[in-house]
């Protein structure tokens, strides 16, 4: 049975450590290679045997677990430029979930990127530039545009705009992930002390 609170706490995961990876580009032009390969992995894993798989293992989530059990506590603990990114994707993604030609020509996007690994490697510039292009030629026709807050040294970088606008594909479909797991904005709002104790939970047991 896909959607449980499990479930719906490793997608979530996987949302926030594709957020957490954005702004670190934005602000660092840097951020850390294993979050970087998890959260790509997860749009290129057409045939996942579990929600876990779609990443790699749950222990390929730590940053991203951490961070939602922070986002989920007490609203001094909450980063709201992250919280923005987060709610944002969620919504782009329900507008995508709706727009059957998009959603084709992603896939078979994806499809061509996944050919271009088996040469380059999963996080390879030409893999990263193939999903980029998919992102920039659909997503960001979708209004409104996420606006990415860093410095403009690195926001102007192509190598890092491409890993931003993947990293930002990878959080789509880490948004569609939780709603088929049965997550939903209502149930995000009534289960937030739930999802915080869950992340904890998972996160302990990586330990």
């Amino acid at each position: 049975m896909i959607k449980n609170l499990t479930n719906q706490t490793i997608a979530l995961a996987g949302l926030s450590q594709a957020i957490q990876s954005v702004s670190n580009l934005a602000k660092t032009g840097t951020t850390d290679a294993d979050d970087l390969e998890a959260c790509i992995s997860s749009l290129l894993k057409i045939n996942a045997d579990d929600v876990p798989d779609v990443y790699g293992g749950i222990d390929k989530l730590r940053s991203g677990f951490k961070l939602l059990e922070r986002q989920m506590g007490p609203s001094d603990s909450v980063d709201t430029e992250l919280a923005r990114y987060g709610a944002a994707l969620v919504y782009l993604e329900g507008r995508y979930r709706r727009m059957d030609g998009m959603q084709k020509a992603i896939r078979s996007g994806l499809e061509r990127a996944t050919a271009q690994t088996a040469h380059f490697g999963i996080t390879h510039e030409n893999v990263l530039a193939s999903i980029a292009d998919i992102y920039q030629n659909n997503i960001s026709k979708i209004n409104p545009r996420i606006m990415v807050m860093g410095d403009p040294v690195h926001l102007e970088n192509p190598v890092v705009a491409n890993k931003i606008r993947a990293l930002l594909l990878a959080g789509i479909r880490s948004a569609w992930l939780w709603q088929q797991c049965g997550g939903s904005k209502f149930s995000f709002l009534l289960n937030r002390r739930k999802i915080r104790e869950e992340a904890r939970r998972l996160l302990q047991s990586l330990t």
